[in-house]
């Protein structure tokens, strides 16, 4: 490693539109049941289903508005104090289900409760893991250490896994219906065999992204070529190719991009740099906002950069006769190459980067630089 080159630990909070998509936390969650714990007790399926999704409860916060729920998104819910509990919750969803059932005289078996928690345990679990895969992160130790941890291996939506999962509850459904078409009534279980395929598929993969994400960090930490000194590095993974990266190149004042490739060791750095801007009281105003400071709390490639009189894409601009700015707010981790700098052609090109956010900043003459809205992903903040 270059001296005073570092990597991004990636503790910075990825946000919403890098949460890992619920389907595959529903679908390890069907197959954690099918892989035993179905055998065990009723209702297994469906308590480990809603319980591999259960984290995401604190979504909730939508409710509050944009900036709300980037702040309070994997909070306590993702974490390893709450997962027994919230593993007991949903297993009393349950219990309540079972005794409602009972006073219709339709109980059925009854459970075997400890099982049933122990499944909506390791489902919890699950989506705490599968959310540490990509490059959003979680505070597993919260309230007691509030650091960020993210594997930064997978995309938020991986099509490997998706389709093994997918497939291990498919295959089996019809491999019965077969079986019942040509009359073959001899009972079989072909379900836990696929559902641990699947599940060990998961692990395999993860190494190997694991491994390809350490090359191109070594990639970019041992190469002596890069055209300016660089004391930050991070590589981003990309959706359907494990031997391609995105990397973030910081230097003293600027940021850089750069693709890399690790099945032949080549890195392609983007010609143009991001120039780090200039501090400044209307940038400063925006930073202290109430976004500004969310935004920065969990961005880890934050560029927040003073955009003049140009009104936010899709939104009113303020009332005529006073003075303004637009400030904008991204991270670089969930911009593409083009558009991170600013490549793309056309009015506001590059400015609509996933997980935007934006401060109009009153700057009248004679006053001290005042917050006037706040938007975020198209959203106003009240």
């Amino acid at each position: 490693m270059q001296p005073g080159l570092h990597r991004s630990d990636h503790s910075g909070y990825g946000g919403v539109e890098d949460d890992m998509e619920p389907v595959t936390h529903l679908l390890t969650g069907a197959c954690l049941s099918r892989a035993g714990f179905n055998r065990k007790t009723a209702y297994a399926t469906a308590a480990l289903v809603l319980a591999a999704e259960a984290p995401d409860i604190d979504m909730l916060w939508e409710v509050r508005g944009p900036v709300a729920t980037l702040q309070h998104h994997r909070g306590i819910t993702h974490t390893l104090v709450a997962a027994p509990f919230m593993a007991l919750l949903v297993v009393a969803l349950f219990w309540l289900w079972h005794q409602w059932r009972g006073k219709k005289g339709k109980a059925g078996l009854a459970p075997r409760w400890g099982w049933l928690w122990l499944g909506a345990f390791v489902a919890d679990l699950s989506h705490l893991l599968l959310d540490f895969t990509n490059s959003y992160g979680l505070r597993p130790f919260f309230p007691f250490d509030k650091h960020w941890y993210a594997w930064s291996i997978v995309s938020i939506f991986d099509p490997y896994i998706f389709a093994a999962l997918l497939l291990a509850l498919l295959i089996p459904a019809l491999l019965k219906l077969t079986d019942q078409e040509i009359g073959d009534r001899r009972k079989r279980f072909r379900g836990r065999g696929w559902a641990w395929a699947a599940l060990i598929f998961m692990v395999l993969y993860w190494a190997v992204r694991n491994g390809e994400h350490e090359h191109a960090l070594a990639l970019l930490e041992n190469n002596n070529d890069l055209p300016v000194p660089v004391s930050r590095v991070a590589a981003e993974p990309r959706m359907f190719d494990p031997f391609v990266w995105k990397a973030l190149l910081e230097t003293s004042a600027t940021y850089r991009t750069a693709q890399v490739k690790t099945l032949d060791d080549q890195i392609t750095i983007a010609d143009a740099p991001v120039y780090k801007p200039a501090e400044t009281p209307v940038l400063e105003a925006a930073k202290q906002s109430y976004l500004g400071r969310v935004y920065l709390d969990w961005a880890k490639w934050p560029l927040v950069e003073d955009m003049g009189e140009v009104a936010i894409p899709g939104e009113p601009a303020p009332p005529k006769g006073q003075d303004w700015h637009a400030v904008e707010f991204r991270d670089l981790r969930y911009t593409s190459t083009a558009a991170a700098l600013g490549l793309n052609e056309g009015p506001g090109a590059g400015r609509q980067a996933p997980l935007s956010g934006w401060v109009y900043v009153n700057v009248t003459h004679g006053m001290q630089p005042e917050v006037e809205a706040m938007y975020m992903d198209g959203r106003e903040q009240k």
